[in-house]
């Protein structure tokens, strides 16, 4: 979705995992990442994991340093927002350039990850757990 004010062209994406949204708007920049108003780097606590799944879109087209990133993110846990994030930029570099389309549905991130917890079912302590059973 393309958004306008002021002169600034933002562009935006949605993208869920587990029970974590991550609404994910990008403009052009220098290549910042903001997450909840605080940098990506401290949000994702320093791990180079969820910073590279969260960018993984942007490196795959090759434009690290073309876009600036802000995202809010909610629920789950940390895995779950960055791979919320990585569905929800893919998303929003679709609509900035429909040749993204192709290059980041190759590399399955254009696919969203439907696993998520099963419910518990009565009778069972879990969703599958049962309890002990004694035959005397």
């Amino acid at each position: 979705m393309l958004i306008s004010n002021q002169n600034k062209v933002i562009y935006s994406g949605t993208g869920r995992r587990k029970t974590s949204t991550a609404r994910v708007k990008i403009t052009p920049g220098s290549g910042q990442l903001v997450i909840n108003g605080l940098p990506g780097e401290s949000y994702l606590q320093f791990s180079p994991n969820y910073l590279r799944i969260s960018c993984s879109p942007l490196n795959i087209l090759g434009l690290e340093k073309e876009y600036d990133i802000y995202v809010k993110a909610e629920g789950g846990g940390l895995t779950g927002q960055a791979d919320a994030i990585r569905l929800g930029l893919a998303r929003a570099l679709c609509s900035i350039n429909q040749d993204n389309r192709l290059m980041l549905k190759s590399e399955g991130l254009l696919r969203r990850d439907a696993r998520i917890k099963e419910r518990k079912k009565y009778g069972l302590r879990k969703a599958r757990k049962a309890p002990q059973y004694s035959k005397r």
